[in-house]
């Protein structure tokens, strides 16, 4: 099934309409020069597309080439390693068009290459735009570039193949031989995922909108490691004192964030709420729009909201297939965490830096349950992987003094207390945010 990127017709856009390039859709945001007292390739870049109103691949090819080590291929090359593009190497199908599953011929690399397709909703404006985001962009949740093709009218991506596919085949409509992510892996998922899009909007240079958050874009590695793909719709933060990036409305109904589906006022907030839809998916096991449904039950927002006036319900919104293999404080939180990132008001919803740091108190909180299910080898419950070599330190062939063990005691004793009190703040912060959702959500509906 075909899963393009449409005008949003929750928002009473209408579908199936041929869209502009970006630069003809973009204001005046995108018009803007950015100055920044500190040199950025990235920046220097956003400058040159900025002053171009017609922007070619010629005119940045020799930064691509100069800012990363991407390869260009020919045609006759992918078509090589895709074996003429035949549809069993197909893997994967979205608004750019197919993608295969190839193999170089020169290296032997097996990866994954994404053809234009003409006909579809995006086209050379949003290659060059992945083209240049995956160039400038280094990160492990995000997803690399091994090359490019634009020989004639071909538009070609080439980047690592991850195994295990997307994120959205392991959580919606099961083959019969997969097993369902147990609840250690979907927070390891949901954690590596938010901190991709946390680098794109604060540590990248310039940062990054990512504008296409969705389940089917999170495509997942060896032992369900997490990278974010598919960069054709990604934007250039706001700068120079801007608050928003105005731009015609383009995204995956379901996952829009209402003021950016009302207005086209594009923010980072925007993107938090894409992932709050993405973290209900991963808790629930229920798509962003299930047609299936009563249409005010349709949209997993609306549908998680009556579970909402009780607290003690949260559990129920857990993946029925888990089956109860799951902590329920860890299941509570997480919904917290995802109601408050789908708040109505794009102010009230937290940055992604706070996202990850929530999700990052879940994942330390080691969950040993009787007869739990793994899904990824050494799986040894929920603990983020930078923690793994601080349980793994070992003094070897030496023998410690009383003084240094007491000193260790006293260390240990001192971040168990810090780690506590941190605890105890992230609890009562998001509690009280929690409530006032909770609040502002049944005003709404009362009137």
């Amino acid at each position: 099934m075909i899963e393009s990127v449409v005008f949003c017709p929750c928002f009473g856009r209408k579908r199936g309409l041929k869209l502009k390039s970006q630069d003809q859709e973009d204001d005046v945001n995108d018009d803007v020069t950015v100055e920044s007292p500190q040199y950025s390739p990235g920046l220097e870049i956003k400058q040159k597309i900025n002053s171009e109103p017609d922007l070619e691949l010629s005119i940045v090819e020799n930064d691509i080439k100069a800012k990363s080590d991407a390869q260009i291929f020919t045609f006759r090359e992918l078509a090589t390693a895709t074996k003429n593009f035949r549809n069993e190497s197909i893997v994967g199908e979205g608004g750019f068009g197919p993608v295969y599953r190839g193999k170089l011929e020169k290296s032997g690399q097996v990866v994954a290459i994404k053809k234009l397709n003409e006909k579809g909703v995006q086209g050379d404006k949003e290659f060059l735009v992945e083209i240049l985001m995956l160039s400038l962009l280094r990160h492990p949740n995000l997803v690399n570039l091994i090359g490019y093709c634009a020989e004639g009218d071909q538009r070609l991506v080439v980047y690592e193949f991850l195994p295990l596919g997307s994120l959205d085949s392991h959580l919606h409509d099961l083959e019969p031989d997969m097993e369902p992510l147990n609840w250690d892996t979907r927070m390891r998922i949901a954690y590596g995922a938010a901190k991709g899009l946390d680098y794109l909007h604060n540590d990248a240079k310039p940062q990054v909108i990512y504008r296409d958050l969705k389940s089917s874009n999170i495509l997942l590695g060896e032992e369900y490691h997490p990278k974010l793909s598919d960069f054709g719709l990604a934007k250039f933060g706001p700068c120079d004192g801007n608050t928003h990036v105005s731009t015609r409305v383009m995204g995956t109904h379901g996952y829009c964030a209402p003021e950016y589906g009302i207005s086209g006022k594009l923010t980072k907030r925007s993107d938090v709420f894409s992932f709050g839809v993405v973290l209900l998916e991963i808790i629930t096991g229920r798509k962003a729009l299930d047609t299936t449904q009563p249409r005010e039950r349709q949209l997993i927002v609306q549908w998680a909201l009556p579970l909402l006036r009780d607290r003690r319900d949260f559990v129920k919104l857990a993946d029925p297939r888990l089956k109860g293999q799951f902590p329920r404080s860890s299941v509570r939180r997480a919904v917290e965490v995802a109601l408050m990132c789908v708040q109505e008001e794009s102010r009230a919803r937290p940055g992604m830096r706070e996202v990850v740091q929530a999700l990052d108190y879940l994942l330390c909180k080691k969950y040993e349950h009787e007869g739990s299910r793994t899904n990824s080898p050494g799986s040894d419950g929920l603990r983020t992987a930078e923690s793994e070599p601080q349980r793994n330190m070992k003094t070897v062939g030496s023998v410690k003094s009383s003084e240094d063990v007491e000193a260790e005691k006293l260390n240990k004793e001192r971040e168990r207390q810090r780690a506590v009190a941190e605890a105890k703040m992230w609890g009562e912060t998001w509690r009280e945010k929690r409530q006032q959702y909770v609040e502002n959500q049944f005003d709404l509906s009362s009137r």
